[in-house]
């Protein structure tokens, strides 16, 4: 009984802090571990000036900039329980045994920088770092057994009394908890105790300081709510109802700009109280939170809310203008149709018709409070209409009148989709109602609605407009009917289709907008030309609409055309000097679709129909919400032979410098394929930015801009290039421009030095060159020498040729001159033998004759005998022949003495005989010997000589001769 009791309680209080919450809720995104690869907790969270986000995470600090979520762990690689934002962009964290900070280095990667080392020798190890404070340009790390004070150089200890449990700061005082001695007050580098009275009990474990104002400070603690401190007493905050933080665990607040004080709480989610102790808003699992338990809240330059759950991460947009309202517990109805009338925002959706009190709220989503069925309205709400100062629903079931909250049929005909007074004049005493099966006529007749009759026309009516007694139909289907109305009478119906100007059969729809009647096409906006009874497209709209495929239209009150293009929400704002498109990115594909609705009650309250529910888009605010577009270098990475990180995205100021040489990082020709990322920290809008970029010295113009958050080139040539990236919001507004420069280098073969050697190489190569072709130059010049020496060599061989040839000729001439001489030689030669022997026959027969005869006179025979003895003396010319011989022959017969001075007269005779090639025969006359006895000489000859057999002895000497110069020759 008890368990059913402390049930009903439970689900009362659940109830009670349900009815509290306003109606319309903001976004939130909740990002889970898969989103960002890190550990469950996420104790702390902070934000830098470029806008990213950290959180101190389960695994390391994590960082996310809208896009993209980095790690990186200590270098103990243990848990990180706080992180704090310190001077020069550090960001310091601490865990179990580590302390120090993260900062880019000059390469924008994270590094981590150990503060370990500064610690006093006598400490060597401390348990997990739970807070970290920036106070008086100095920074404080509290673990359990010490708190230390960094001052930028050197690190002092102060140890608690039993245990330190908090450390914060509150209206400028840096305020401390010791578990047994209460909290105390850090003051001229000493810890004291903060003089309060014993009202909270000093072993309260607290878990934040908040200011309240000049002299008050909100306390909260883990388990007993909430306490105020204010002239040294301690009192409990007070709630207008019951406390809901005293069954709470409270493990985080803070303070909002508005005053609001957001408190997260362990297994209660989120709670949202004002100063005076309204809880104004309680953020669960079913208002959205992937997790009840939140462990760390941090608002951002947007002033929206970030918490750190116990798993995972939540953004909630709670200063976003457009909010979610969810008229059903379950969110499951999709939103047809909404009104605010007498004081009531009455919304439709699929399941039933719901009715809320209007208090005097501005922004109606701020109102607190729970929707209300109206009863007899369960089913499809498809439209409300203020009609002749009544309220009109037209409903699956009906037609009905909405009074004090209730429904009232006029009509039990099945299906009604619209209302249309058939009068100019209000109040109209007709009312034409559209419906499922045709057109149906209402009369309005002291202030009561009848149904009066039904006009011959049986196609579904969801898109009407009455003008002049016609009404004109949109079909989805078919194309646009136009009925003439007749009151009372029949009616007749004209279909209008592509036949007759309109661009397709489907998806035509009928509004009334700036006074005139328009069709929404696939094609753009279409308007009815009476002239030629034709429908032709708008010269009045298609400047601003131009083709686009419009589904639904609705004008607000300051002229404002909200539409429907494809799911996408959009307004044609005429605030401005000339119309302007602004698209809401936010509602892309959440809008209902088909039964598409708007209700601009005005500027602060718009209510769009949604797959579950209604947004609420205050647009005053969403246009004054301009906040700072900017857009962050996240990362650059080269690829080529090996990936690397040239800039890891946190070093933000020196993608804006340029200039710097330090900044301009040079890559090998091998690294000419990079990556670049980028994103806007603008979370709220993410989906609202878009992105353009342009690398300097490649690209020829900006690319289109596109919620692409990457880019790419590929093979990039050497040079150096600025690649350049700016973001801009669906309002327009443009962010700076980021710019990152670097150099790709060109091959080695390439470079500077490489041109040095090749200067080098070239002046060497030239000089080598040119003593090459100095060399060669001799070497031809000598070569040319050489061959005109050896041209005039052969000219003069060619004329020692031809005067050898001439010569020989002439030799040959004079061989055969001697030989004839030779054989004349040698036939005076034998003549002269002849005679010779004939005159010493007749010599010796002289004697004779004198000798035996005495008859002869002897005076004529001695005179005969002289003369013939004087005749053979001639014989002793012989030397004289062998002169002539020699020199007939080359001086033969010398150099055959020479050769062989032992050879006799008689052998040198047989010499100059064989020389002359004369036969044995002739010789042997010459000689006056026998043939054989030539032979026994030539034999003999053969053999002084050493000439061998096969030799021919006239061959011989003719080769003996040839050796001698010839004096022919040597002329």
């Amino acid at each position: 009984m008890k368990k059913r009791w402390l049930l009903f309680f439970l689900l009362l209080k659940f109830g009670l802090t349900y009815g509290q919450n306003p109606i319309g809720l903001p976004n939130i995104i909740s990002y889970y571990r898969s989103d960002y690869n890190g550990g469950l907790q996420n104790r702390g969270i902070v934000q830098d000036k470029n806008g990213i986000i950290y959180f101190a995470n389960s695994e390391g600090l994590l960082s996310f900039d809208g896009t993209y979520w980095k790690l990186n762990p200590l270098p103990n690689k243990t848990i990180i329980r706080s992180i704090a934002l310190g001077e020069n962009g550090r960001i310091y964290a601490g865990g179990q045994n580590e302390m120090g900070y993260f900062l880019p280095d000059k390469d924008g990667n994270l590094a981590f920088t150990s503060l370990k080392n500064l610690l006093p020798e006598k400490i060597t190890s401390f348990k997990d770092i739970w807070d970290i404070v920036s106070f008086d340009d100095k920074m404080f790390f509290r673990s359990q057994n010490n708190i230390f004070q960094f001052d930028g150089k050197s690190i002092t200890a102060y140890q608690p009394v039993s245990q330190w449990q908090f450390l914060g700061t509150c209206n400028n005082q840096l305020i401390a908890q010791d578990a047994k001695k209460g909290l105390f007050q850090f003051s001229n580098g000493e810890w004291a105790p903060l003089p309060i009275n014993e009202s909270m009990p000093q072993y309260l474990a607290v878990t934040g300081l908040l200011h309240l104002n000049k002299d008050s400070i909100l306390i909260n603690t883990l388990k007993k709510s909430l306490f105020i401190l204010a002239h040294q007493t301690v009192s409990r905050f007070r709630f207008k109802d019951a406390d809901p933080f005293l069954d709470q665990q409270i493990m985080c607040a803070m303070m909002m700009d508005n005053g609001h004080i957001a408190v997260g709480t362990h297994m209660g989610g989120l709670y949202i109280i004002d100063k005076q102790g309204r809880i104004l808003q309680n953020f669960t699992r079913k208002e959205g939170l992937q997790n009840n338990t939140v462990l760390s809240l941090f608002l951002d330059k947007d002033r929206n809310l970030w918490m750190g759950l116990d798993n995972g991460i939540d953004f909630n947009a709670y200063n976003s203008a457009i909010k979610h309202i969810y008229p059903e517990k379950l969110n499951e109805g999709a939103g047809y149709s909404s009104i605010l009338f007498d004081h009531t925002l009455y919304v439709g959706t699929s399941n039933w018709l719901y009715q809320l009190s209007v208090d005097g709220h501005a922004d109606l989503s701020d109102i607190n409070g729970t929707f209300k069925t109206v009863p007899g309205t369960k089913a499809s709400a498809w439209g409300l209409f203020k009609v002749n100062d009544n309220l009109l629903l037209a409903h699956h079931e009906g037609a009905f009148q909405i009074k004090n909250k209730k429904a009232y049929p006029i009509s039990t005909r099945f299906g009604y989709w619209n209302f249309t007074p058939y009068d100019k004049v209000l109040p109209s005493s007709t009312i034409v109602a559209g419906g499922y099966n045709g057109l149906d006529l209402i009369r309005y007749s002291n202030n009561a609605f009848v149904q009066d009759r039904s006009i011959n026309f049986n196609e579904s009516s969801r898109f009407v407009i009455v003008q002049n007694h016609t009404a004109w139909v949109a079909h989805t289907y078919k194309g646009i009917y136009k009925i003439a109305l007749s009151l009372p009478g029949q009616s007749s119906a004209k279909l209008y289709n592509h036949h007759n100007g309109l661009p397709s059969d489907l998806k035509n729809r009928l509004f009334h907008i700036r006074n005139r009647m328009v069709v929404a096409t696939e094609k753009g906006i279409y308007e009815y030309n009476a002239g030629t009874d034709r429908f032709e497209a708008s010269t009045y709209f298609e400047p601003i609409f131009k083709n686009k495929a419009l589904c639904y239209l609705k004008e607000d009150a300051g002229g404002n055309i909200w539409f429907i293009e494809e799911k996408k929400l959009g307004v044609v704002d005429f605030s401005a000097h000339k119309p302007r498109l602004i698209y809401f990115p936010e509602l892309n594909g959440k809008l209902v679709s088909d039964f598409e609705n708007i209700y601009p009650l005005n500027d602060e309250n718009i209510f769009v129909g949604a797959e579950k529910g209604f947004y609420h888009i205050n647009y005053r605010k969403y246009k004054a919400n301009k906040s700072l577009i900017r857009v962050l270098l996240r990362q650059v990475r080269a690829s080529g032979d090996a990936d690397s990180v040239l800039n890891g995205g946190y070093r933000i100021a020196a993608f804006n410098s340029p200039d710097e040489k330090n900044t301009v990082k040079k890559l090998r020709i091998k690294q000419n394929t990079l990556h670049f990322e980028y994103s806007s920290p603008s979370f709220q809008k993410q989906s609202n930015i878009e992105y353009s970029c342009l690398l300097k010295n490649f690209d020829h113009e900006w690319s289109a801009w596109s919620r692409r958050t990457e880019r790419d080139y590929t093979n990039l040539p050497e040079g150096t290039y600025t690649f350049q990236i700016k973001a801009r919001s669906n309002l327009g507004d443009e962010s700076d421009l980021t710019s990152y420069t670097f150099t790709i280098l060109p091959p080695w073969y390439r470079t500077t030095w490489a041109y040095c050697i090749y200067g080098i190489l070239l002046i060497v190569f030239n000089y080598l060159f040119y003593k090459w072709l100095k060399r060669k130059f001799l070497r031809q010049k000598q070569k040319y020498e050489e061959e005109q020496k050896r041209l005039k060599y052969l000219h003069q061989l060619e004329m020692e040729k031809s005067e050898k040839e001439i010569i020989a000729l002439k030799n040959e001439k004079l061989e055969s001159e001697i030989l004839g001489k030779n054989s004349e030689l040698a036939s005076v030669a034998l003549h002269l033998l002849q005679k010779s022997e004939l005159l010493g026959k007749i010599r010796e027969e002289l004697v004779h004759l004198r000798k035996s005869s005495d008859d002869m006179p002897s005076e004529e025979l001695k005179k005969m005998i002289r003369i013939l003895n004087q005749e053979s003396k001639m014989d002793k010319e012989w030397d004289q022949f062998a002169e002539y011989f020699d020199n007939t022959h080359s001086d033969f017969l010398k150099a055959v003495k020479e050769a062989h001075p032992l050879l006799s007269a008689h052998e040198l005779k047989l010499c100059a005989y064989l020389r002359m090639n004369l036969s044995s025969k002739e010789i042997a006359q010459l000689m006056n010997i026998s043939v054989r006895g030539v032979e026994i000489s030539r034999y003999r000859l053969r053999k002084k000589l050493q000439v061998p057999t096969e030799t021919n002895l006239g061959n011989y000497f003719s080769e003996m001769s040839s050796l001698k110069k010839d004096p022919i020759g040597q002329h």
